[in-house]
């Protein structure tokens, strides 16, 4: 198949630290460049795949302080994938709305994987698009009253292979928490847990510019170097090394995680994860085998008294059986053929001609 896919220009692919999305764009386009389709890749300048790779913008714009408005480089970059669109036999968009209207000017089909949460403000546009075929990252992320065409829910992945496996925390015992230092996220609710337990918490992630009075006010005063440490952001191997060394991995969130891909690394690297259970979290994590479930602050402090239940290594085998790359890849395939199954039916192909034409 020719598939172009279409990532966020605000980080760069694969991101160099923070960055969900674009590393999900980074496997998944690189894996289907392994099993041999023709992809383009639309996204930063400073981007590394293997795919042929097409910009609007030298390099990440989260680095470019004169960068203003972004809207304006995302436009660019949609506009030059969908004036090739005659070149893809899908188009596979991880920008959200923005890329909806292009998509209704073109033959080429559009699969808009929904990485983010609905809003009052982008309901409207979802709501006038919804024929279009959508991907879920979690079932929980869906919003049944738009009445999108959702075609399947396809849960992120990693490389396995890439986060090392921990079978025992590391000694003395610490706590972790993973991920950018803002409200929804929890590291208030984190550090509150730590102290009640009497077990130091080491944080990483990073402070965006809408946060910053957040961190200020809400985590940096408890920042000791002892019992709370913050690390700032970390690098792929910094964070499975800061995950694998924990007793547990702390996530408690105060809204509804589309997916939440720190839960499955810290998993990978055998370390348990105790979570709030909103949005995607039941989905991702067993309860009482690979973490708990915990709603209030003294389930977090029950879950670390019976950490020693969980199996660190059937943390790392919930992942290579549900959240592999090869799991996301086989499933967004699935996606693909499915679309265009579709389309050639609907141009009057039949199954066993189409099935040919879309390998």
């Amino acid at each position: 198949m020719r598939i172009a896919q279409i990532a966020p220009l605000w980080e760069r692919v694969p991101p160099p630290a923070y960055g969900g999305v674009e590393l999900v764009v980074s496997l998944l386009t690189d894996e289907l460049v392994r099993r041999g389709h023709e992809v383009t890749l639309f996204a930063s300048g400073d981007s590394i795949t293997s795919a042929r790779l097409e910009s609007v913008y030298p390099q990440a714009l989260r680095l470019d302080p004169n960068v203003k408005e972004y809207n304006v480089y995302e436009t660019l970059l949609l506009s030059r994938a969908y004036q090739q669109a005659q070149e893809f036999d899908i188009i596979h968009s991880h920008v959200g709305y923005p890329a909806l209207i292009y998509a209704d000017f073109v033959t080429t089909p559009t699969v808009h994987t929904l990485h983010g949460i609905f809003t009052p403000d982008n309901e409207k546009i979802f709501s006038t698009s919804y024929k279009q075929p959508f991907v879920s990252i979690s079932n929980a992320q869906r919003e049944p009253k738009l009445g999108l065409n959702y075609v399947a829910t396809v849960y992120n992945g990693i490389d396995t292979d890439s986060h090392q496996f921990y079978s025992q925390p590391q000694d003395p015992a610490y706590l972790a928490f993973l991920g950018r230092m803002s409200p929804e996220k929890g590291p208030h609710i984190a550090i509150e847990i730590a102290k009640r337990v009497g077990i130091p918490l080491k944080m990483a992630g990073k402070v965006d510019q809408v946060d910053i009075d957040y961190f200020e006010s809400q985590v940096k005063p408890h920042i000791d170097g002892k019992q709370i440490e913050f690390l700032g952001e970390a690098s792929h191997s910094q964070k499975n090394a800061l995950l694998g060394g924990a007793l547990a991995m702390l996530f408690p969130i105060t809204w509804r995680e589309p997916f939440g891909l720190v839960m499955i690394e810290s998993m990978a690297a055998g370390t348990p994860v105790l979570a709030k259970p909103l949005g995607s979290v039941p989905e991702v994590i067993v309860d009482g085998k690979t973490g708990f479930l915990c709603d209030r602050i003294e389930d977090f402090v029950e879950a670390i008294n019976r950490i020693g239940e969980i199996d660190r290594r059937a943390c790392r085998t919930h992942v290579e059986q549900h959240f592999s790359v090869k799991s996301m890849v086989d499933g967004y395939e699935a996606v693909y053929q499915q679309i265009l199954g579709e389309k050639f039916a609907r141009n009057g192909y039949s199954r066993t001609l189409a099935s040919r034409l879309i390998k």
